[in-house]
């Protein structure tokens, strides 16, 4: 992929279409309420508003990546966005359950198709160090700090308009996306189906992938013993084995397994989802406490968790590239998982009345360790791709994030349910009772961030200040 002149604009156009990605991820949280009355969910039935997209999303990630370095990189982005904001539209008209529930899956499916390729795009634009931790540092802001948003505004919406506009405001984002990206996105032809179009393989994955979310995202339903969970999680097992089989022998691997043979990689992804599992865990779980304990309303959520967004965004924006180019990115890394393990600790002692001020607000800034945490993962996660593999790298990156988001709150909660029924059998009020369960989980999120600091320590490798293996040489 040659350089382009209009790599800043290209950066802005990846970074919103990202923006948007995530916001969808979490704006619809804060207008279930709404959603439900409006259109007569079922309270089991409400929370396919969410499912219907996370498992699409993380279960199409990888065929999305490997079918961007196959076909192109920005024909995939393209195609995916274009799909996303037709998706949108079809989900801010929708007039029944199963309109909205089929349109969350097409916006699931869209956004993998963009998703998986952003970083791809993104480290072949940038090719000098430098540039490349700016680039991706501005690209995590938007990441970090936008589920944040995604609360805030989804209560600003529905309060102010209706649940509707939470999808409609898709659209103008959508189009302006679409439509600067063919024209400042350098086009790439792709290696062509015949190189890695592994049908067996594409299945095998997907099918394993989205069925292990399910099943994740039902633990918490079911239990982890139920024989529904058992049944469904040996099949995802089972598949997902099949898949790594069948690139070990295929003659054109849909995930050629060479890339798990560099340690920034397979340490990186495995760093990445223990600790997004912390992360994203700390978001849902601390907006609970808030509102079922402390009874804030949902706007007074999102506003509360502000602080968080912002520290988050102005570390990954204005600090975390200067600092990877100074230190280099593992040593960035550890301090962002010290600072996150700390913020895990001082929520691991909440009370049943909080202040704001001293029980939560400090946590909520070491939370800024997410600003450093973000981009040094995403340089050594890509470190050492091949420039054909570099959507595959980009599409393992975020389905190891998702496959960490869902896990995360699926054991989490879980743990945090059986605390709670525990202390109250031995009656405890409501409020005590759910405050230890929410203190139990944030102690297991800060044993989840102590693993991935020692392998962060143990494993990881500062990349070569030349990541030739990534992209190709600029001509002289």
């Amino acid at each position: 992929m040659s350089p382009t002149p209009h790599r800043r604009l290209a950066l802005i156009v990846l970074s919103a279409a990202s923006l948007m990605t995530i916001l969808d991820g979490s704006i619809v949280t804060v207008a279930m309420p709404a959603i439900q009355h409006d259109l007569g969910f079922t309270p089991a039935g409400l929370s396919w508003t969410v499912n219907a997209y996370l498992i699409p999303f993380g279960g199409l990630l990888l065929l999305a990546g490997r079918l961007g370095d196959l076909i192109g990189r920005k024909t995939m982005f393209l195609a995916g966005n274009t799909l996303f904001t037709v998706a949108s539209l079809l989900a801010g008209l929708a007039t029944t359950p199963g309109m909205l529930v089929a349109a969350r899956f097409l916006q699931g499916a869209s956004s993998a198709m963009a998703a998986a390729v952003v970083l791809g795009i993104l480290v072949t634009l940038f090719t000098e160090p430098g540039e490349r931790a700016k680039a991706i540092g501005v690209f995590s802001f938007t990441g970090a700090a936008g589920a944040s948003i995604g609360q805030v505004l989804g209560g600003v919406l529905t309060d102010a308009l209706s649940w509707h506009w939470i999808f409609f405001i898709n659209l103008p984002i959508g189009l302006a996306t679409v439509a600067l990206a063919a024209r400042v996105l350098p086009a790439d032809r792709g290696t062509g189906l015949s190189a890695g179009a592994d049908a067996l393989g594409a299945a095998l994955v997907t099918g394993g992938l989205m069925l292990g979310i399910y099943t994740v995202i039902k633990i918490e339903e079911y239990g982890w013993a139920a024989a529904h969970t058992l049944g469904l999680g040996a099949l995802s097992v089972a598949l997902l084995a099949g898949f790594f089989v069948r690139q070990a022998t295929a003659r054109t691997p849909l995930m050629p397994l060479r890339v798990f043979r560099s340690r920034n990689v397979s340490g990186a992804n495995l760093t990445q989802m223990l600790g997004l599992s912390a992360m994203f865990a700390f978001q849902i779980l601390v907006a609970l406490y808030m509102q079922k304990v402390l009874d804030y309303s949902a706007l007074e959520t999102g506003l509360a968790m502000l602080p968080a967004a912002v520290a988050i965004g102005g570390i990954s924006l204005f600090l975390s590239a200067r600092l990877n180019e100074r230190f280099g990115a593992r040593a960035v890394l550890i301090a962002g998982l010290a600072l996150l393990m700390a913020a895990m600790g001082w929520l691991s002692r909440v009370p049943v009345q909080a202040s704001y001020v001293t029980d939560l607000l400090p946590a909520m800034l070491l939370i800024a360790g997410g600003g450093l945490v973000l981009p040094a993962l995403a340089t050594l996660g890509m470190s050492a791709a091949r420039a054909d593999d570099a959507g595959l790298a980009s599409g393992l990156f975020n389905t190891t994030q998702q496959i960490g988001m869902a896990l995360g709150v699926a054991v989490l909660s879980t743990m945090a349910a059986s605390r709670t029924g525990d202390l109250l059998a031995r009656g405890m009020t409501d409020a005590a009772a759910l405050t230890g369960g929410y203190r139990l989980a944030f102690g297991i999120a800060a044993a989840l961030l102590l693993t991935a600091l020692v392998v962060a320590v143990t494993v990881l490798r500062s990349p070569a200040p030349a990541t030739e293996h990534l992209v190709e040489r600029r001509p002289a």
